[in-house]
């Protein structure tokens, strides 16, 4: 009887400990009071905290079924919090670095976990109940941005999973393209007509108005809180503080050229003479049906690694392999700050400086464009614009210092990923975590036993 009695008291010992040492690692000190349900659990046993299950007595097979999965899913639902998550490429924005299929090891406290913003949530879902469309959340509980203690910091050229910026309202129906190019595509388009109609448009402004009317009129439209977004993966390639530029597709960070890697892809145009490039030599060089944007007669596009380039070049037929770029000055509308005065585009882009926290910086109406949605939407301002005058919640503003360091993200497949050259900066309370590893990887283009790629398994991610 005494061992039994002690027993217990080394069990609820070893139990509170830990328990305490999470919540100072949480930093709640009004859980304490769990240690209450911790000493009844291990010592006085006066509730049945799980109801389900009866004290005296057999179980049915059923009830200890139950109770398995329960413990199961309250397990991996604080594993995924607190520890890691699993999380599955969909497409090849990180090629040939990360590959489609790829299943990633991701550590929650490389960086340190979040508290979940919105902690009443279905199990293991992002944001959608499986097999229907409705949210998978519940908003009666809200908590703010919390970041507990992790391992390190975030450091450049590492590769990050993190929550969607531009995916706090999303369109149901069209959920591939984010809301907000769905708005300034409607709008170019209303430009667009004006212009052939009535032979003079207005500015980009004038039209978005009414083009975000009717995206609300004709199609579903809701909100997502930074927890329940898309999660994304790419590779930080500036941190705060740091200025970012682009020329010629290749990446500056505060004036240095950043090498590329092996595994980077870009865009090739290669020349044959007049004959096809034979598809099991294209398979042999590992490259997919994604990455082979098109062909015409004697002349294919791919998406290449440079040694990959360098083989194809050797080829019989090939005449010719060179890379293809944007032309520096032509201005893309998709592509961020969407200011046709900076005619900024995927491989002439910058000088951009990255904000970083309680830094100030000087605005106008100029510069604004690049700063807008952090005033107006991350840091939570009520931001207007009226004429050359900038109101931040109401009070003229001719400088605004930063809340949150943000960071730069960009695909390895620099010309088949959206990334932050499409939408822009990326809060630090978006940041979920670092893959650590490749634990699975499928090949959906294979057949069989091949569709596993066994020489990515247990890979670690670079």
């Amino acid at each position: 009887m005494t061992q039994i009695f002690q027993k217990k008291y080394i069990k609820f010992a070893i139990a509170a400990l830990l328990y305490i040492l999470v919540v100072i690692w949480i930093g709640n000190y009004w859980l304490l009071i769990g240690l209450a349900i911790i000493f009844d659990l291990y010592i006085t046993e006066k509730v049945n905290w799980v109801f389900w299950k009866r004290r005296d007595g057999k179980n049915s097979s059923f009830i200890e079924w139950l109770d398995a999965l329960i413990f199961a899913v309250i397990a991996v639902t604080l594993i995924n919090i607190f520890l890691f998550q699993n999380y599955r490429i969909p497409t090849p924005s990180m090629e040939k670095s990360l590959m489609v299929g790829d299943h990633l090891f991701v550590s929650k406290i490389a960086y340190g976990p979040r508290m979940p913003n919105t902690p009443i949530a279905f199990p293991f879902t992002q944001h959608t109940m499986p097999f229907t469309k409705g949210k998978s959340w519940s908003n009666l509980i809200l908590w703010p941005y919390k970041r507990l203690a992790g391992f390190g910091k975030v450091k450049n050229n590492d590769p990050i999973v993190f929550n969607f910026p531009a995916g706090d309202t999303v369109v149901v129906e069209e959920q591939e393209t984010s809301y907000y190019e769905i708005v300034r595509m409607k709008a170019r388009e209303l430009q667009q007509t004006d212009y052939y109609v009535n032979h003079k448009s207005r500015p980009l402004s004038y039209y978005l108005p009414m083009a975000r009317k009717d995206i609300w009129d004709r199609y579903e439209v809701i909100y997502r809180p930074t927890d329940r977004r898309d999660n994304y993966v790419k590779r930080c390639v500036g941190l705060p503080g740091d200025t970012i530029t682009i020329r010629s597709g290749a990446l500056y960070v505060n004036s240095k050229l950043v090498p590329d890697n092996n595994t980077q892809q870009s865009t090739y145009l290669v020349e044959t003479n007049g004959t096809s490039i034979n598809p099991k030599a294209l398979e042999r060089l590992n490259i997919s049906k994604a990455d082979q944007v098109m062909d015409s007669y004697s002349t294919y596009t791919f998406f290449l690694t440079k040694p990959t380039a360098e083989v194809i070049s050797k080829f019989s037929n090939v005449v010719k392999v060179y890379p293809f770029h944007y032309t520096e000055g032509e201005y893309a509308p998709k592509i961020f700050p969407y200011n046709p005065v900076l005619r900024w585009n995927e491989d002439h882009f910058g000088p951009l400086w990255i904000p970083s926290k309680g830094t100030t910086v000087t605005i106008d109406t100029s510069n604004l464009c690049l700063y807008e949605r952090i005033i107006d939407v991350y840091e939570a301002n009520d931001l207007k614009v009226e004429g050359s005058t900038i109101l931040i919640n109401n009070v003229p503003a001719s400088s605004y210092t930063f809340k949150m360091n943000y960071y730069w993200m960009m695909g390895d497949n620099r010309h088949n990923s959206a990334d932050s050259r499409y939408w822009g900066f990326v809060p630090e309370d978006h940041i979920v975590g670092k893959p650590k590893f490749i634990w699975l990887s499928i090949n959906k283009e294979a057949q069989g036993l091949n569709k596993i790629r066994l020489k990515r398994m247990f890979m670690k991610v670079k």
